[in-house]
């Protein structure tokens, strides 16, 4: 099939990869968000994708909405059989869902109808689950709501972080948006609408979502702390200034400590939670580098009976 793939972000980078070296499909064109600004100068700097894309001298598209009369007159000419999509970032209207005969297909990393929304990975972490997976379905109107073509699924480890486990889920999700791709080009794959039970919604994790409730239980603190890392970070206040949570582990033998109060040794420091304490492995102090926790509550000489939060 001629596919024009629409993806943003380096998570979406291994599907295109494959569906380039699948060698049964021409990878005509890819969308991706508009060029933004990154790092300290602040300068416009093209998407993964993007940069992906002109390494392979493939032609690349940037609308600044999908409904913009150019990229549809443009994606009318090149006239693909399917869209692939993976992490776009912007709501594509009927008027380009209707251009590919065989529609937009999107790879979503959850086992829908579990996790529909813009953070499926984040809160399956954050959720507990012990198994997540990729989708591979049909975009329609509703919010990942169209028929599933084929899963993976995926062991969420003990110490997974969400950016840990959406890299692996990338992976194995590329390989099946590329069986998806040869499925629907032989005709031996349909779509099967998504089951009534069972829908759980994952919308975007805001910074006010990924502080910490110190009054929570140690494993609800762990959880919270793996799925914002990377983004957008766990964090906590102390002496009035944001503190990051970069690795907090349960410590189930410290079960001295109020919630939120602090204890520091030699080679460990402790925060107590609703339940028993967390180690606080790496943290990052406001307008600084990651540092290891000890060495973080060395220098700042934490004082008897002082608290985060």
């Amino acid at each position: 099939m001629k596919l024009v793939f629409a993806g943003t972000p380096e998570v979406a980078v291994p599907a295109l990869d494959a569906l380039i070296a699948s060698g049964r499909h021409e990878v005509a064109a890819v969308v991706t968000r508009p060029d933004a600004p990154a790092g300290r100068g602040r300068r416009l700097v093209a998407s993964p994708v993007a940069q992906r894309a002109e390494e392979a001298g493939i032609e690349v598209l940037k609308p600044v909405k999908p409904g913009d009369e150019d990229f549809l007159a443009r994606l009318r000419e090149i006239a693909p059989d399917c869209c692939p999509v993976v992490a776009y970032g912007a709501l594509l209207p009927q008027r380009a869902l209707d251009i590919p005969v065989h529609g937009w297909v999107n790879l979503h990393f959850s086992l829908l109808p579990a996790w529909r929304g813009a953070a499926p990975v984040q809160h399956a972490l954050m959720a507990g689950d012990e198994i997540t997976g990729a989708s591979t379905f049909q975009i329609e109107r509703g919010l990942d709501s169209g028929p599933v073509y084929g899963t993976v699924t995926e062991v969420v480890r003990p110490t997974d972080t969400s950016g840990d486990l959406l890299t692996r889920l990338a992976f194995a999700g590329s390989g099946l948006l590329a069986a998806t791709m040869d499925g629907i080009e032989d005709g031996s794959l349909k779509a099967v609408p998504q089951p009534a039970d069972g829908i759980t919604l994952a919308p975007k994790i805001t910074v006010e979502d990924a502080q910490i409730d110190w009054s929570a239980p140690a494993l609800r603190v762990d959880r919270v702390v793996r799925g914002c890392t990377p983004a957008p970070g766990a964090w906590t206040v102390f002496r009035g200034e944001r503190l990051k949570l970069v690795q907090a582990v349960p410590a189930p033998d410290r079960t001295d400590l109020a919630p939120g109060e602090l204890s520091a040794g030699k080679n460990n420091v402790y925060v107590g939670t609703g339940s028993h304490a967390v180690e606080l492995l790496w943290v990052q102090p406001q307008g600084k580098k990651p540092m290891k926790g000890a060495d973080w509550a060395r220098g700042v000489r934490i004082a008897p009976d002082e608290h985060v939060g």
